[in-house]
């Protein structure tokens, strides 16, 4: 992909002119401009800070936005959408070393390994006849809407790298989001919130994983790409209303003023950051009105409040998050991503995951369902599942985590409903059928959304850094309706 940013005019920029100008930082400032210029060169500025760097498609758009609704921790496939026969026939017995030998397993390296049987019946879902476990009975009420892939694989086997690997497609820091990535390519149509959102909330029981801020990171792209963290309780932003005796007007002359002052400035140095700070000003101006607006939940509907199973809108549950999500879809955001913390099931995953399935069945269900009803469903890409599985073989009451296989599903945005894709081996130890890898997802998202992988590239330290990375990727024409 061309980058239209003047790398090298921001280079000597930086190295040479500042140097000069600023002679008193020595050696030192040379350096750091050196430096910046190896980072922050790469990512292109547009004028308008709502425009994306690819102006024409490379493929048809069939996505225009996305929502990831990430069950954070890893829930268990075999007590959701992967039954296995077998491991409740063997349940308690030495699993098969032949399948185990050699291989990398996060908390029973050098125990006993048995085999533990699912601890739920699955049901056959609608016309498509998909099996859900019955823990899941909402989601399965829209079976024919969902595509259930049962052959995920990854390479991180702990939480923190597992989940920057599947937001990022790397584990090295300071790599860009795919949230960030997609608003980088594409922009986003709003202008008074921000195109990549985030939501977090955390379950009532047990499995409860802290997820970092870095995992909405624009990386080495230009900040005003970043995910913003919405509060999930109270304010959505804090201090996004003015102080005490400031009012509207004045605000718009303070933020006007500095936007001169940073455009003086931008006009004697080329610096990425400064195009940033003016976006991010103006948004935050914007935001002091829409943000009360999208948060004030009043206005809506009573029976699609219990749709969701919302309590109190703004009361930190999912369900709220799920229905935040629909009317940050509608303003026009890109990439909306929720996290729910309760999923990390070493033990008592019995009592616990029925309690995780109860806080996101309904709400998962209801937001696809609502935005069908709206007529956003087919340009809106759906992602639901975690940054890896769990074992079959058991640990205590519960299950370890697993790389070698696990499942997710998606809606909307081109994908095709009422099928199930892929599959593991007759314990769900594998994907062995249509194996599909972190980096596939990725392609497979990018093409929904109209970009070429292959072709979306940013110089970063001499290299086309793309968010699928170096590895063969492809896209999963299977899934694409």
């Amino acid at each position: 992909m061309n980058n239209p940013f003047e790398s090298e005019e921001f280079r000597q920029d930086i190295s040479r002119r500042a140097f000069l100008k600023q002679s008193a930082y020595g050696l030192g400032g040379l350096a750091l401009g050196t430096l910046m210029g190896r980072v922050g060169a790469h990512a292109a500025i547009s004028d308008h800070a709502s425009a994306g760097v690819i102006t024409r498609p490379h493929v048809p758009i069939r996505a225009r936005r996305i929502i990831h609704l990430c069950m954070a921790g890893g829930p268990s496939q075999f007590e959701s959408f992967d039954p296995k026969p077998m491991l409740r026939k063997m349940d308690g017995q030495p699993f098969p070393e032949s399948l185990t030998k050699g291989q990398q397993l996060a908390q029973l390296q050098n125990t006993v390994l048995k085999v533990r049987g699912g601890s739920f019946q699955f049901k056959k879902f609608g016309k498509s006849g998909q099996e859900i476990a019955e823990i899941f009975p909402h989601i399965g009420s829209i079976a024919d809407d969902i595509c259930i892939v049962r052959s995920m694989v990854t390479e991180q086997i702990n939480h923190d790298p597992a989940q920057a690997f599947m937001n990022s497609g790397s584990i090295l820091k300071g790599r860009p989001s795919m949230g960030s990535w997609l608003l980088y390519g594409l922009g986003t149509s709003v202008d008074n919130l921000p195109g990549f959102v985030v939501l977090v909330s955390t379950g009532k029981a047990g499995g409860v994983q802290p997820v970092s801020t870095r995992q909405w990171s624009s990386g080495f792209l230009p900040g005003k790409y970043q995910g913003v963290q919405f509060q999930s309780r109270g304010d959505a932003v804090h201090f996004v209303g003015n102080p005490e005796g400031v009012c509207q007007s004045q605000q718009r002359l303070v933020v006007d003023e500095i936007k001169r002052l940073n455009g003086m400035l931008g006009e004697r140095q080329i610096d990425p950051d400064i195009q940033t700070r003016i976006a991010q000003y103006e948004l935050a101006f914007k935001m002091q009105s829409s943000v009360p607006e999208l948060t004030h939940m009043s206005d809506e509907p009573a029976h699609i409040r219990e749709a969701y199973g919302v309590k109190e809108p703004g009361d930190g549950s999912f369900a709220s998050n799920c229905l935040l999500a629909r009317r940050l879809a509608e303003r026009g955001v890109r990439f909306i991503q929720l996290y729910h913390r309760a999923w990390d099931h070493h033990g008592d995953l019995d009592r616990n995951m029925p309690i995780a399935a109860q806080e996101t069945d309904r709400a998962t269900a209801a937001l696809i369902q609502d935005l069908k009803q709206r007529g956003l469903l087919e340009d809106t890409l759906i992602l639901w599942g975690g940054e890896f599985g769990r074992t079959p073989m058991g640990q205590g009451s519960g299950r370890d985590h697993h790389i070698n296989s696990f499942s997710i599903f998606m809606a909307g945005g081109g994908i095709k409903g009422g099928m199930t894709y892929g599959g593991t081996d007759e314990f769900g130890y594998r994907s062995v059928d249509n194996v599909v890898t972190m980096h596939d997802l990725h392609a497979t998202m990018l093409n929904l959304c109209g970009i070429d992988h292959e072709r979306f590239t940013v110089k970063f330290q001499g290299l086309d850094a793309k968010l699928t990375g170096v590895e063969p990727a492809r896209v999963v024409q299977e899934l694409i309706a």
